[in-house]
């Protein structure tokens, strides 16, 4: 039998049910101003916003509201404070333009902040012009989807993340756009996430940043043109599939910085076009498989603190230096890759080379000690080195080899 106190919730749902309803904001209805209609509207109810431009700040919605907007529909907060804040659950906000927050080095002011919910989402708005974009704090089970962020932001001390997720747990962040910002998507503390089909180019710093957040997924994502591409700290099981890393160009760049991460997957990415593919500092069982590197200055540097990554089955095509390394010992392994540098040959046509191949070239070591000497790429002073080390090799480490190199592309 159900309690009494059952009975009473299943019948303030169903009366709250039908309360629900529809209101209007615009020059011609009833209700002007967002914050008007905020006011008359009880949870349930949908705020629909008309096509024009409404001066919001610091509107706070404190109840399981829809707030939509039609074509047109704009927010603009006159460079003020916080636009909205959302401090209830199950809240939709979706299909607005939000412009112009204030700016503060004391509160991290956004155009829409969640602050402490759960199941709320926020899709297919367009942010303009703000200090943080969309800024999620200690909630969970909350969506970000299909919102386009547009920043102008020209130095990182005078600007704040696109998606900012602070605490948070299980959020789903899909198919979002983010440019201009410091860092396009910022994790910290949140774990059990998934980011998925989003783009995130052209930013101060990272296309992606996250520290001390545990088991979460990136999937499919573009990370193009950013400032120092993608950094990933202090954290374990990551699982990184399918993503781009593309143009992320410096004099410290990288398309993926891994420092202090244990037991992750980086898996069928495609690294393209970037000053150091991957950076590998402190990191401790990581699979780095079936990965494409192309046209980058470094495919992999990992220093000599990294213990028991593996690196399988990858193509490493047209880097100017596949791999680097400080340390002269090789605790790693190296199997089974396609590299085409590789100069062996295949007699008993298993489609894997008989002589090891050994990827760091004497030449990758010179210039970590002399960065100017970079200009020699490709003199036959450079060849003659390489030639002479891979003979008899001196200073190089002996242990860093693929002992079965591939053939052919992995995959084909």
């Amino acid at each position: 039998m159900k309690s009494a106190g059952t009975i009473l919730l299943v019948l303030f749902l169903l009366s709250s049910l039908s309360r629900a309803k529809t209101i209007l904001v615009g020059e011609n209805e009833l209700y002007k101003n967002p914050s008007e209609a905020l006011s008359h509207s009880v949870s349930g109810d949908v705020i629909k916003i008309s096509k024009g431009v409404y001066n919001v700040s610091e509107l706070v919605i404190d109840k399981s509201i829809t707030l939509e907007g039609e074509e047109g529909a704009v927010f603009d907060g006159n460079f003020f404070k916080e636009i909205i804040t959302v401090t209830s659950d199950s809240v939709t906000v979706k299909n607005l333009t939000l412009r112009n927050t204030g700016t503060s080095f004391v509160t991290d002011v956004a155009a829409i902040r969640l602050e402490n919910v759960s199941g709320c989402r926020l899709e297919n708005n367009t942010v303009q012009n703000s200090f943080f974009a969309l800024y999620l704090s200690s909630s969970k089970n909350c969506v970000v989807l299909s919102n386009r962020i547009e920043g102008n932001a020209v130095s990182e001390s005078f600007s704040g993340n696109g998606i900012h997720l602070w605490k948070c747990n299980n959020i789903t962040i899909s198919n979002n756009e983010v440019s201009g910002q410091r860092d396009g998507i910022y994790l910290e503390f949140s774990t059990n996430s998934e980011i998925t089909g989003n783009t995130s180019r052209g930013n101060l710093r990272y296309g992606l940043h996250f520290m001390f957040s545990e088991g979460n997924r990136y999937i499919n994502n573009v990370f193009r043109n950013n400032g120092a591409g993608v950094a990933v700290m202090y954290t374990k099981r990551i699982t990184m599939t399918g993503n781009r890393f593309e143009d992320n160009w410096g004099a410290n760049s990288y398309g993926l910085l891994l420092k202090d991460i244990d037991n992750s997957l980086i898996y069928g990415n495609t690294f393209s076009r970037n000053t150091a593919a991957i950076y590998m500092e402190g990191t401790n069982r990581v699979n780095i498989l079936n990965n494409i590197f192309e046209n980058n200055g470094w495919a992999l540097k990992i220093l000599g603190n990294c213990y028991e990554d593996s690196v399988l089955y990858n193509n490493f095509l047209n880097n100017t230096f596949d791999v680097a390394t400080n340390s002269p010992r090789n605790p790693n392994v190296f199997i089974n890759n396609y590299w085409d540098k590789y100069k062996g040959y295949d007699l008993d046509n298993d489609r894997k080379g008989d002589v090891p191949y050994r990827p760091v070239s004497l030449f990758s070591l010179v210039v970590e000690k002399v960065p100017e000497a970079v200009v020699l790429t490709g003199s036959f002073l450079v060849d003659l080195l390489d030639a002479a080390e891979k003979v008899i090799p001196v200073f190089t480490p002996e242990t860093l080899a693929d002992n079965y190199p591939l053939m052919n592309r992995s995959g084909n």
